[in-house]
């Protein structure tokens, strides 16, 4: 079925052909009617085969020509899909979807950068990782504009919020992390006379514990 689905013709270009068509142009109806169509329509694994395989002769996946692009609303499409790659890497450059629409939004107006703000925070809620680097050694971060401090803060909230996911925050983790490690294991709640043991040293945490349970009695 997934094969059938490779090499079906419509109107005289390849499914493939279609799809990449459809994320170029930002054309959700073509690619909705693609989807919704057999024999894809009932096979959620070779619409997702399919969707995550095809490349351009320059080795962009469908992802990167839509990022590339600024595309929001066909990679909104994209998605919703089941089993949708997120981080596809190109063969030119090495870049993830992601690092092409920080491209994308280096080469826009000022004026489109909330816009470009808004498609690259979807981008990373949908999965992107933003700590991929290139070919170059560069993550998407590292590619922003400087003058774009909101696509910056975007990016950085993001990675802030993945690493801060549990109780503590690995000081490997994060550049200068010492103190966000300990900002991180310190309970909010705390006052300021235990705030002071911040757990980065065994005799200072084992401390901040004995003031926890003598304050909990």
């Amino acid at each position: 079925m997934a094969n059938r689905a490779k090499e079906e013709e419509h109107e005289g270009a390849s499914t493939r052909e279609l799809l990449i068509e459809a994320c170029r142009r930002n054309n959700t109806e073509l690619l909705s009617e693609i989807l919704s169509s057999p024999p894809l329509r009932d096979d959620e694994e070779a619409t997702a085969e399919l969707l995550n395989t095809t490349t351009t002769v320059l080795g962009n996946h469908l992802y990167h020509e839509a990022a590339s692009r600024g595309n929001y609303e066909i990679i909104d499409v994209l998605l919703d899909q089941p089993g949708f790659e997120c981080d596809p890497v190109n063969r030119t450059d090495g870049d993830t979807p992601l690092h092409s629409a920080v491209r994308w939004i280096n080469g826009e107006p000022p004026e489109q950068r909330e816009f470009g703000n808004a498609l690259v925070k979807m981008m990373l809620e949908a999965g992107s990782n933003p700590r991929i680097k290139n070919k170059g050694g560069l993550t998407p971060l590292q590619l922003v504009d400087p003058r774009n401090e909101g696509l910056k803060e975007v990016i950085r909230k993001h990675e802030y919020a993945a690493l801060n996911a549990g109780d503590f925050v690995s000081p490997e983790d994060v550049k200068g992390g010492k103190g966000l490690a300990a900002s991180a294991s310190v309970p909010q709640d705390e006052d300021d006379e235990d705030a002071e043991f911040s757990g980065s040293d065994e005799d200072e945490r084992a401390e901040w514990e004995r003031r926890r349970k003598a304050k909990r009695g």
